[in-house]
């Protein structure tokens, strides 16, 4: 495995694309503090815009994500980007505006492009070879923590050198980009087996444990950003250095990202998950509890490193859970429930400041992050054993789902031999979805069916990345 099929000039362009969309993101919390920092109650008011910003991404991600269809995902998209443009827009150029109405453009600001994540992050595996979707990932996740190591300076930077509103109006610019930029890419992508309204709610809610351990994964990072300072000066350490303790975090996140990328590893997805986020929880335990700040800071590397790990195991793994046409909406929950984790342990941790120490608080946070890890793996385990048994609706749905609709011409043994391969979530090529793949080839050949063409691209692989191939060939085509 490698990143040669990674880059091309079209990865390129979604990359410069990505980053227009996602740096006004990491940008927006703290750009609102600083906005209205000098206004009576200033620091009160930032927190309510920036948790009215947080608000409308947790709703927009799952209510847009939804309503994307792939013949249709960039026009979707470059509505919602110019939306949130003119959110950002309009908190830079009325800065003195009533609380109410930056509240408003703060909301439209978060929801408007909350589905770009999930919409992006599918454009980009379907732009690589199926084989190279976990480098796809891992460069995605490198990016990421680039923006993020980056964004908190640029605020800093402009708001106290150049005037508070700038650096809203950087990120209304930027994300305006993003809007040309898309039209840059193709204009469909994915495949759409996925049916529509309840059919495609009960797809998406069948992967819930994914979303849970996939807010568990973000919860920490959270927890480390907003603790953070309480904790340095309970250590006697000047508050500063909380900047460039986060940022070495990003920047072991990216470092996680490449490494993970570089190889396949052993084990089950669920598997790796759980013992990374264990990892990462271990980290952010010892970063509370080391005195020193180097201590803190190789903690806050090494936990960074682990969390993006995790969090790429759950993307991995929410593609082996849902149908290639519920993707960009499974992303756009999972964008959703990751907020929700964040915005969760941020206001226990809050909560508990109030009564006892920061590295209290932060403990605390640990063990409702172990809670929702072990809630998620009990889940997944718990669909593994329906889905084997083959009474996962979910599952079922999916199966018959990806023939296209045409369940009802195949014969019983293909249906059942696509439902076991699908039914498979977390091996790398095991016996049983190898028969399964030969059994659904077989049932098509006894049925007379004709495996000329696109059939012949819905028969092709095994293991558990055969669903995603057989939804994807069609895709290639088109692109």
């Amino acid at each position: 495995m490698s990143y040669r099929d990674v880059v091309s000039r079209q990865v390129l362009i979604w990359a410069c694309t990505a980053v227009g969309a996602r740096m006004p993101v990491a940008m927006a919390p703290l750009a609102l503090v600083f906005l209205v920092r000098e206004r009576p109650g200033g620091y009160s008011l930032g927190a309510m815009l920036a948790a009215a910003y947080v608000i409308g991404e947790i709703v927009g991600a799952p209510v847009l994500g939804m309503r994307l269809r792939y013949e249709r995902v960039r026009l979707h998209l470059a509505v919602g980007l110019a939306c949130g443009a003119v959110g950002f827009a309009g908190l830079g150029g009325l800065p003195g505006a009533h609380p109410a109405v930056l509240g408003g453009f703060a909301f439209v600001a978060g929801a408007a492009p909350a589905a770009a994540t999930g919409g992006l992050r599918t454009l980009l595996t379907t732009l690589v070879p199926e084989r190279s979707a976990a480098q796809a990932l891992s460069v995605e996740s490198m990016l990421t923590a680039g923006v993020w190591a980056a964004s908190p300076a640029a605020v800093a930077g402009l708001a106290l050198g150049v005037a508070p509103r700038v650096p809203l109006l950087l990120a209304a610019a930027l994300m305006a980009s993003s809007v040309a930029g898309l039209w840059l890419l193709p204009a469909a992508w994915g495949a759409d087996h996925a049916g529509g309204g309840g059919a495609r709610l009960r797809v998406l809610a069948g992967a819930w444990p994914v979303y849970v351990t996939g807010a568990a994964s973000l919860a920490l990072l959270g927890l480390a950003e907003l603790v953070l300072p309480a904790l340095l000066e309970q250590r006697g350490v000047e508050v500063g250095w909380s900047g460039p303790l986060l940022t070495g975090m990003a920047v072991g996140g990216g470092l996680g990202g490449f490494v993970y990328g570089l190889r396949a590893w052993p084990g089950m997805l669920r598997t790796r998950s759980v013992a990374l986020m264990v990892g990462t929880s271990v980290c952010v335990t010892l970063a509370a509890l080391i005195p020193g700040v180097v201590g803190i800071a190789a903690a806050l590397a090494v936990g960074g490193t682990l969390q993006t790990g995790a969090m790429l195991t759950r993307n991995l793994s929410l593609r082996e859970a849902l149908p290639p046409g519920a993707l960009a909406a499974g992303y756009s929950v999972m964008y959703a429930a990751a907020g929700a984790g964040y915005a969760a342990t941020g206001s226990l941790a809050g909560a508990l400041l109030q009564a006892v120490a920061p590295s209290t608080a932060i403990l605390a946070g640990v063990g409702l992050t172990l809670a929702l890890t072990a809630l998620g793996w009990w889940g997944e385990m718990r669909h593994a054993d329906r889905s084997a048994q083959g009474a996962d609706p979910a599952v079922a749905f999916a199966a018959s789902a990806d023939c296209d609709g045409s369940a009802g011409s195949e014969d019983s043994a293909a249906s059942e031999g696509a439902a076991a391969s699908v039914a498979c979530t977390g091996c790398t090529g095991c016996t049983a979805c190898a028969g399964s793949a030969a059994a659904v080839a077989l049932g098509r050949a006894d049925s007379g069916s004709d495996d000329s063409g696109p059939a012949d691209s819905r028969s092709a692989g095994s293991g558990s990345e055969g669903a995603a191939i057989r939804g994807r060939s069609d895709a290639e085509r088109r692109l």
